[in-house]
């Protein structure tokens, strides 16, 4: 028997939704989990961004869910980033509002009177990041007694985010029997004590990710000078359709910005400091195309899901080889290939051999100036045929 949403069990009201938006078929981690949420078992699902994830804890949360008394939301869904928490609303809240309930994004940043406000109103579902939510139980605006469903969205990316003191402490705050489902992108570390310690005989799942590995991607490790190397960035850009930048400070990526600009490029900036709505035009503008570059941080990168990034330039390389496959990762999707470039200075050679020998990539770093043509197209350099390591 073909499976659907009906045949999970999803509520009719809901899978009428569903098909009005054109979504008749599950994906596979929704039919893996949903008749089991559904039933009200602990869910433990591996799982990467743009799984769908999203439908397979949003659909049985919405029919178990009942109705909330003003500043007691009985669904609570935690999420690392605003934009996660933005991205999660906008897909529930419409299918919330079909079955009589609803749905808020709280997170820092933004003012708190509109998110006091909606939870004077009683909201039944609650997606918010750990600090403000931490805020609002301190000013005692939210209470968590009454939660029902506990969903762990991302819980990896909470964890590298130093989010886990937060997270225990929202956790501690909930009482009595409630159903808790986790996704994340791996299960160790400090996701696997969430794991043990919060989760009752949960059924774990793992689908595979369609998003690029390592061998998927085009590496280039470019030695470049400091002098030079936002003009190494710019003869990049200029011969790509849709670049994304990555910064390790703030201050670093707004200046990048500018520094672009004085090279004719037109580039926006998404980061922590920047209002919610800075953040969503930058990434409005850069979807639309009417900006070619957009320069992130990595907190910020998390909620950037725009197809049709050609090439991703780590301007200020990471040494963590975790964050290099999630940067890298924003390029090849949809089955094309992409690039992704890593510009060196002679002091941060040690850290990125580092990242290349946790990943296993043997790729040649190489002296290039702004100048140089294989810059025009450096899918097609393979820089293994004519190696020239930098010393």
């Amino acid at each position: 028997m073909e499976t659907t949403f009906a045949t999970l069990g999803v509520a009719p009201g809901l899978v009428d939704a569903l098909k009005r938006d054109g979504i008749d078929a599950p994906f596979a981690i929704q039919s893996l989990t949903i008749a089991d949420a559904i039933a009200g078992r602990d869910i433990c699902g591996k799982a990467k961004t743009g799984s769908g994830k999203t439908l397979a804890f949003g659909l049985p949360l919405l029919g178990r869910v009942s109705k909330a008394k003003a500043h007691r939301p009985v669904g609570l869904i935690l999420v690392p980033t605003r934009e996660l928490a933005n991205q999660v609303c906008t897909v529930l809240s419409p299918l919330a509002n079909e079955i009589g309930r609803s749905v808020a994004a709280v997170y820092g940043g933004v003012g708190f009177e509109p998110q006091i406000a909606a939870l004077d109103g009683g909201v039944d579902v609650i997606v918010g990041t750990p600090g403000r939510l931490i805020d609002l139980m301190e000013r005692k605006e939210i209470v968590f007694s009454d939660i029902e469903v506990l969903v762990l969205d991302e819980a990896d990316r909470m964890a590298d985010m130093g989010f886990m003191p937060q997270v225990q402490k929202i956790l501690y705050g909930l009482a009595g029997d409630y159903q808790t489902m986790l996704f994340s992108a791996t299960l160790d570390g400090g996701v696997k004590q969430l794991v043990s310690r919060y989760m009752r005989d949960p059924i774990f799942y793992e689908v595979e990710s369609d998003e690029p590995t390592v061998e998927e991607m085009e590496h280039r490790f470019l030695f470049v000078h400091d002098m030079d190397k936002v003009k190494v960035a710019t003869a990049i850009a200029n011969n790509s359709n849709r670049t994304l930048m990555f910064c390790n400070y703030k201050r670093t990526a707004d200046k990048l910005v500018r520094d672009l600009a004085k090279e004719g490029v037109k580039a926006a900036a998404i980061h922590g400091d920047l209002s919610q709505a800075a953040r969503e035009r930058s990434l409005l503008d850069f979807q639309s195309g009417k900006v070619k570059v957009l320069v992130a941080t990595d907190v910020a990168a998390r909620g950037i899901h725009v197809d049709g990034i050609d090439v991703v330039i780590h301007y200020e390389p990471t040494d963590d080889h975790k964050a290099y496959i999630h940067r890298s990762g924003r390029t090849a999707r949809a089955g094309e290939s992409g690039v992704a470039v890593t510009l060196m200075l002679w002091n941060e050679e040690n850290s990125i051999r580092s990242v290349q020998r946790r990943l296993g990539l043997s790729e040649p770093i190489v002296e290039i100036f702004s100048n140089d043509s294989r810059l025009a197209d450096l899918r097609s350099w393979d820089p293994k045929t004519e190696p020239a390591p930098a010393t």
